[in-house]
């Protein structure tokens, strides 16, 4: 599936009009619905071996952040054949009481692959967490930047940042 192709299967899929309230807190008049196109197959498959693309010679583990960034995660963990980490949002007060699922080895680089980038809050938590217990975050993907300061707060933060889309690249005006 050709870029064109994938962008506009995702649009088809998540795009939805109407007033919402983002994770950040902004208002907007469109939402991108990530599960309605990371839970078809032809999507999420395509959009692994996108995100595998972006891995290098360095790269030894995957992270997504739960939930959203578990599926695109474990497609890219089964698309390059390295083992992947679960953020958690907040850490388990039971059990192993994790921060991750999965193994995080001091000093693994890792690729954090994310669905929709609005303010960039969820990642940059997510990224925090691995650099704090010894992971080396080489660079954040996400599938879709809104364009609505995601970029800068990342960069700003220290982290390289890349998207596979745009809002603009799928036709979408803010």
């Amino acid at each position: 599936m050709d870029d064109v192709t994938l962008a506009a299967a995702i649009k088809d899929a998540c795009y939805l009009e109407g007033d919402f309230t983002l994770r950040s807190g902004r208002k907007s008049t469109y939402y991108l619905d990530k599960y309605r196109f990371e839970t078809r197959p032809q999507i999420l498959r395509a959009l692994g071996s996108r995100f595998a693309d972006r891995c290098n010679s360095e790269t030894t583990l995957i992270a997504g952040a739960e939930l959203g960034g578990v599926a695109l995660a474990a497609a890219t963990s089964l698309a390059v054949d390295l083992p992947f980490i679960i953020v958690r949002n907040k850490k388990k007060d039971y059990g192993t009481s994790n921060e991750f699922e999965g193994v995080l080895e001091q000093g693994s680089s890792v690729l954090l692959v994310e669905d929709i980038a609005t303010t960039g809050g969820q990642v940059l938590e997510a990224a925090h967490s691995i650099t704090q217990a010894g992971g080396k975050v080489q660079k954040i993907v996400c599938v879709i930047d809104r364009r609505e300061g995601a970029r800068e707060n990342i960069e700003e933060a220290g982290f390289v940042f890349e998207s596979l889309f745009t809002t603009v690249d799928m036709g979408i005006a803010g």
